[in-house]
């Protein structure tokens, strides 16, 4: 018998006491791991669902501003550059 192994109740006891905490902490361990991913996928969802909607927000500001500058006759020209469209009667 090596040096190690349980010589009475008491010591079998407290390896098995031992063995169950290990393996306590390593399921806690895991658990907490698991619970981690899930959280983030969660977080890392709910921002991809918030930036989507955002676009789509932006999106239809630049629409309506387009429509708005058609409508009070102003045309893009070359790049950022604005000017007043001419009437050509």
């Amino acid at each position: 018998m090596a040096e190690t192994d349980p010589k009475t109740v008491q010591d079998l006891t407290a390896v098995v006491q031992t063995l169950l905490q290990q393996m306590q902490d390593k399921f806690q361990t895991m658990s907490d791991q698991i619970i981690g991913r899930n959280i983030l996928f969660q977080i890392m969802f709910l921002n991809s669902s918030e930036l989507d909607d955002m676009s789509c927000r932006i999106d239809d500001l630049e629409k309506n501003i387009a429509d708005l500058m058609t409508q009070a006759g102003v045309e893009e020209l070359e790049g950022e550059n604005k000017t007043p469209a001419t009437n050509k009667s």
